[in-house]
């Protein structure tokens, strides 16, 4: 069986469609992944997530490290069986865990020692340790460990950190491959850092090459530096990487973000806002995010997306949704969550159909006419 290949099927400008194909499944590119921090995607079921399109969700080594604990999950079967997910898996390295936790954590070459943000006790996370308990996990798509310093950092300092997790990156590739069975059926993905700056990105995307991976992330963006900045990044970033590899943004984002990123050659996205937004009230449609707090929907009986070919949509109004997350019932978060989630993967289909029919620069134009009106 394939263990992973990835195939461009078309491209149109910078915009790629194709598909990557593993031994739990094919995954289509443009490529979603709902995040399932802690062995689920909150307020959703596996069945209902793979319902809205997802072809691969997103599983947290940090979290999952400290509860229930990687061993734990591995003498009951790993993790598709202990969450009932039997499609790919990517599990994150945890270093952007670690570096939120700025009063937690105390950085060497070694690599993290840290408090655990539950009980106060002590960890030690490193490259090799991230390996392990990603294989321990059974993740489909590891990611290399790594620290993601912030863009305000002084150059010297971002220089200094790409560094290391550039010999971070082949401290994973060693270990990963010293996993010969999970490595036999898994992908290793590098990630690419350098903050905003295109000289220490180039550094960076050259050493992961050298190293060797079957994909590449964009990492070290969307960390509050902002739209523009982001885009004029990734008007360089990915073009850096392997052309015949996927390429991964981490963390992004709005839909508008989406759009953009795929605009200018990236492959997969993942990003808490849709199940998050979704239970706190907001919902993204194709004219734009709406806020079912509001007043103004408490008699509206439209559905929450005239567009939108959701269960949701299909079943239930904008007034009886409002009710629901005003009285704060469960039911809410999880219609608004699968509404947002399927309207992700709504848009993903779409532009994967724009980039094969070569029409992507018309649709792109026309998505932000319309989500992003006065």
């Amino acid at each position: 069986m394939t263990r992973f290949q990835f195939s461009i099927a078309a491209t149109d400008g910078n915009a790629r469609t194709g598909t990557i194909t593993m031994q739990r499944g094919e995954i289509r590119t443009p490529a979603f992944m709902p995040v399932g921090t802690a062995a689920t995607v909150k307020a959703m079921k596996p069945e209902a997530v793979r319902a809205t399109g997802a072809d691969i969700i997103l599983g947290n080594t940090y979290h999952l490290m400290l509860r229930p604990g990687a061993e734990r999950v591995a003498r009951l079967g790993g993790l598709h069986k202990f969450m009932n997910w039997d499609r790919p898996i990517l599990t994150d390295s945890g270093g952007y865990q670690v570096m939120s936790l700025s009063e937690l954590r105390k950085i060497t070459e070694e690599g993290v020692n840290f408090a655990s943000h539950l009980d106060g006790s002590r960890h030690m996370l490193t490259p090799e340790r991230s390996m392990e308990i990603q294989r321990l996990l059974g993740s489909d798509i590891v990611m290399a460990f790594d620290e993601c310093p912030r863009a305000d950092q002084p150059r010297d300092e971002i220089a200094a950190s790409m560094e290391m997790s550039m010999r971070w990156a082949k401290r994973s590739r060693d270990g990963f491959d010293s996993g010969e069975d999970h490595a036999a059926r898994a992908a290793l993905f590098g990630i690419q850092q350098g903050a905003l700056d295109r000289e220490l990105r180039q550094q960076s995307a050259q050493a992961l090459t050298e190293i060797g991976f079957d994909g590449y992330a964009i990492g070290g963006l969307a960390v509050g530096e902002g739209q523009e900045a982001m885009f004029a990044t990734l008007d360089f970033a990915p073009a850096q990487l392997p052309q015949n590899a996927p390429r991964y943004l981490m963390g992004v984002g709005k839909p508008d973000d989406l759009v953009g990123a795929v605009e200018r050659g990236v492959d997969m996205f993942d990003c808490v806002l849709p199940s998050r937004s979704g239970r706190n009230g907001q919902a993204f449609t194709w004219n734009g995010p709406i806020n079912l707090r509001n007043a103004r929907f408490a008699e509206d009986s439209a559905p929450l997306d005239a567009c939108c070919t959701c269960p949701t949509c299909g079943t239930y109004s904008r007034a009886y949704l409002h009710h629901l997350i005003k009285a704060g019932e469960i039911l809410g978060a999880m219609l608004m969550t699968e509404h947002n989630l399927s309207f992700y993967q709504q848009l993903m289909q779409a532009m994967r159909d724009a980039i094969g029919e070569g029409r992507f620069a018309a649709f792109a134009a026309d998505f932000r006419r319309d989500y992003l009106r006065p």
